[in-house]
C-alpha cells in the first residue's frame, strides 16, 4: 500500500471518529432527520419537500437497524467520500503529496463538519456538486466522452437528492460559452447524455406533474417565510466563514484559473463560481447552499500552491498552509457545534452572538442556535404521548394528529408503543394519514403558539375533552408543547380528516 493511500484512509477513518464525536448526549435528533427517516416507511418517486434519495438511505438505515449510529453514518460517509473526490481531482491535476494533504485537511476543517453531523440532504448534495465538477476535470483533460454520461449519472443523483444542483448547471452554463471549450456544445454525446439524464429524473418530475409541483409552492414557501430575512451581504460572509482556514486556498485556486497556464482548459471552472454566485445572491438563497461551489476549488488552489511552494525558503511555508485550517478550527468547535450542555450555551452566549448564531430564520436572537434547539425536547415528547396513549382504552381507533412533521416523527421514532403513530396535516405527512378504521378518539399535540388552548373547537364535537399532559423545555425550538385527549366522537371524524387532508394538498390555508 503506498503512503498516499495509507494517508487517505488516515483521513477517512479521523472522519467517522471526529463526526461521532461532535454531539452531546444531551441532544436528540433534528427535526429534519425524524421527517427524512418517516419518508423511508413511505417510498415514492417524490415529497413535498425533498425528491426521493433520501427516502431509499433511510429505507437502508431501517434495514440496519434504525439506530442513532446508522442516522449519523450517512452523512459522515458522505463527508469522507467528499474527501475521496478532492484527493482523486488533486491526482488529476498532477497534485504533489503536500497538495494532496492541504487539499484533504481543507476540506476537512470546515463547515462540513458541520453539515455532516445531520442526517439532511446537504452531505449527499455537496458531494454530488464535487463529483459533477470532477467528472468536468476529466473530461477536459481527456476529451473522453463516457465522462459526459458519467456526469448525467451524477446530476441524476443530485438532482433527486435536492433540486439545489441546479444552479451548478445554471452557472456552468455561461461559463462554457465565456471560454474555448464552449466546442462541447457541438459535441453530440453531450445532448445524449442530456437525455440520459433526463429519462431518468423523469418519475420525478412526473411525480411533481401529478401532486401539482409542491415544489413550486414549497419555494414560495420558503421565500415568504425565510429567504425573506436573507441577506445578500450576509450570504458572502457567510462564505468565508465555510471554509475559513482554507479560503486563501479557494482564492489562489479561483485566480490560478486565470493565471496558470497549466490551467487554462480548466477556465470555464472560474466563470462558474462567479455566474453561479451571482445567481444565489439574486435569489437570495440560505447561505449554506453554496457550500458545494467550494470542495473543487480548494483542489485548484492545493495543486497551485504545492507547484509554487515547492522550493527555496517558500518550502517553509507548506506547514503552515496546513496548520492554518486546523487553528481556525479550534475556535469555531466551540461555538458551531452541538457538544456543550444547552445551560452551558446560555450561559456563555459570547462566541455564538459573534458568529451571528442565535440569530434565527425568524430574523431574532434565541438561547441557542436553531439547530441546536431543534435537538431538543423530542425524546421527552415521545414519552408523554405514550403514557398519554396508555391511558386510553382503544388505540386500534385513535389517531395521533400534530401539528408539524417535527413532533409527529420524533414520536414515531422514539415511541415504545408499536400501537403509537403520529401523524399531521404538515409536510409529506398530509399524504400519510391512514384512514381505513373509524376514529373514535384523539390525541392532539399542539405547538406553543395553539390559539384555541381551551378546545372550543372540539369541545362541541366530543365527549370528553382535556389537556392530558405538556412537554415544556425553554431551550427547544419549541419550548412548550401540550398534548390533548379527544374522546367519543359525535361526528364523523374521518370525514373532517379527509377534508382537511384535501384542503391541505391544494395549498388552501
Amino acid at each position: 500500500m503506498t503512503k498516499k493511500a495509507i494517508l487517505l484512509i488516515g483521513f477517512i477513518i479521523f472522519k467517522f471518529v471526529l463526526q461521532y464525536s461532535l454531539i452531546s448526549s444531551d441532544y436528540d435528533l433534528q427535526r429534519d432527520e425524524y421527517l427524512h427517516l418517516d419518508q423511508g416507511h413511505h417510498l415514492a418517486w417524490g415529497y413535498l419537500s425533498v425528491p426521493p434519495f433520501t427516502s431509499w438511505i433511510s429505507y437502508i438505515i431501517y434495514l440496519l437497524g434504525n439506530s442513532v449510529f446508522w442516522v449519523k453514518f450517512f452523512p459522515a460517509l458522505f463527508g469522507a467520500l467528499t474527501i475521496v473526490v478532492v484527493w482523486k481531482a488533486i491526482e488529476e491535476l498532477n497534485g504533489s503529496l503536500f497538495a494532496l494533504i492541504l487539499g484533504a485537511i481543507g476540506v476537512f476543517f470546515s463547515a462540513l463538519l458541520r453539515i455532516n453531523t445531520l442526517y439532511q440532504p446537504n452531505s449527499f448534495d455537496i458531494l454530488c456538486w464535487t463529483t459533477l465538477y470532477f467528472v468536468l476535470i476529466k473530461y477536459l483533460n481527456s476529451k473522453d466522452t463516457k465522462w459526459l454520461f458519467i456526469g448525467a449519472i451524477v446530476f441524476v443523483f443530485g438532482f433527486l437528492n435536492k433540486y439545489n444542483i441546479g444552479f451548478l448547471i445554471i452557472g456552468l452554463l455561461p461559463a462554457f460559452v465565456l471560454t474555448e471549450e464552449r466546442k462541447i456544445f457541438a459535441q453530440p454525446k453531450l445532448y445524449l447524455a442530456f437525455i440520459l439524464g433526463l429519462l431518468l429524473i423523469a418519475p420525478n418530475l412526473y411525480w411533481q406533474y401529478v401532486n401539482n409541483f409542491p415544489v413550486i409552492h414549497h419555494l414560495k414557501e420558503l421565500a415568504d417565510t425565510q429567504l425573506v430575512y436573507v441577506d445578500r451581504l450576509g450570504f458572502l460572509k457567510s462564505q468565508l466563514l465555510f471554509f475559513i482556514g482554507s479560503f486563501f486556498v479557494i482564492v489562489c485556486g479561483w485566480l490560478a484559473l486565470f493565471l496558470y497556464k497549466p490551467f487554462e482548459k480548466y477556465k470555464p471552472f472560474f466563470w462558474s463560481i462567479v455566474f453561479t454566485l451571482a445567481v444565489f445572491m439574486y435569489f437570495k438563497a440560505k447561505d449554506y447552499y453554496a457550500i458545494g461551489l467550494y470542495p473543487i476549488y480548494i483542489s485548484f488552489g492545493s495543486v497551485y500552491l504545492g507547484n509554487q511552494l515547492k522550493e527555496g525558503w517558500k518550502r517553509y511555508l507548506q506547514p503552515v498552509l496546513l496548520l492554518l485550517p486546523l487553528l481556525f478550527f479550534i475556535p469555531l468547535y466551540n461555538a458551531f457545534f452541538p457538544n456543550k450542555s444547552p445551560e452551558y450555551i446560555a450561559s456563555h452566549a459570547k462566541p455564538y452572538q459573534k458568529f451571528g448564531l442565535l440569530r434565527w430564520e425568524d430574523g431574532k436572537d434565541h438561547l441557542l442556535p436553531q439547530d441546536f434547539a431543534d435537538m431538543l425536547g423530542w425524546k421527552e415528547l415521545a414519552v408523554k404521548v405514550d403514557s398519554v396513549a396508555s391511558t386510553l382504552p382503544d388505540l386500534e381507533h385513535t389517531i395521533i394528529i400534530c401539528d408539524n412533521y417535527g413532533q409527529a416523527g420524533a414520536i414515531n421514532y422514539y415511541s415504545k408503543n408499536k400501537k403509537v403513530i403520529a401523524h399531521s396535516f404538515n409536510a409529506d405527512y398530509v399524504n400519510w394519514i391512514p384512514l381505513d378504521k373509524k376514529i373514535k378518539d384523539v390525541i392532539l399535540v399542539k405547538e406553543g403558539d395553539d390559539d384555541d388552548k381551551e378546545r372550543k373547537r372540539e369541545i362541541p364535537i366530543f365527549d370528553t375533552v382535556y389537556l392530558a399532559g405538556k412537554r415544556i423545555n425553554k431551550f427547544a425550538r419549541e419550548s412548550e408543547i401540550s398534548i390533548y385527549v379527544l374522546r367519543g366522537a359525535k361526528v364523523d371524524v374521518n370525514k373532517r380528516i379527509k377534508e382537511e387532508m384535501e384542503r391541505k394538498k391544494n395549498y388552501q390555508e
